[in-house]
């Protein structure tokens, strides 16, 4: 009896974990482009198990291990390096899932997966290109690709629930021309 009680408990908490993954807007950017290669999709869900694991085997981890594991996988299975200050949410996130799955607290579990469902934001990843970089791309020479990034919540843009960057007017996203050096450096103004 004890032993189906907690095999129901480990797997709402892996069921919270899963949840929360998919919410993330980093892992949610790598699996659509494909940055963990023709596998991308079945390599995040074996990160939910990989993350449940984890914890059972470490069960007092401290928050920047939980990064630091968080990190390690991103780079090691997507190639991806997150720098968009997510890591620590949602390795906060997990943290607090195995203190309720270890003190039994299903009530809290489910409550959290259904919040981080209910915020889950659509993200989507769009290629920049410059004038430069498409005519070098005409000349079969390499380019750096720069990302945008759109967060969507039921369709509408979010504000705050997501993080996005807003752009205060439209040619703040486009790099000039003239704003690339030879060395393939970009030159930063100041708005005016």
């Amino acid at each position: 009896m004890m032993a189906d009680a907690r095999e129901d408990a480990r797997a709402l908490f892996g069921a919270s974990v899963r949840a929360a993954l998919e919410a993330w807007p980093a892992l949610q950017i790598a699996v659509e482009n494909g940055f963990g290669g023709v596998h991308s999709q079945e390599k995040a869900e074996w990160l939910g198990g990989a993350v449940v694991e984890y914890f059972i085997r470490n069960a007092d981890l401290e928050l920047d291990e939980v990064e630091d594991f968080l990190g390690e996988l991103m780079t090691n299975e997507f190639d991806t390096v997150v720098e968009d200050g997510s890591l620590p949410q949602v390795s906060q996130q997990l943290q607090t899932m195995f203190h309720h799955f270890q003190k039994g607290d299903g009530a809290a579990l489910r409550e959290m997966a259904f919040h981080i469902t209910q915020r889950k934001c659509r993200v989507t990843a769009t290629a920049l290109r410059t004038a430069r970089e498409t005519d070098e791309d005409e000349d079969g020479a390499d380019s750096v690709e720069e990302m945008e990034v759109t967060a969507m919540n039921d369709g509408a843009a979010t504000d705050g629930v997501c993080p996005q960057h807003e752009p205060s007017d439209p040619d703040s996203q486009t790099i000039k021309e003239e704003d690339i050096v030879e060395d393939g450096w970009t030159i930063v103004r100041r708005k005016k």
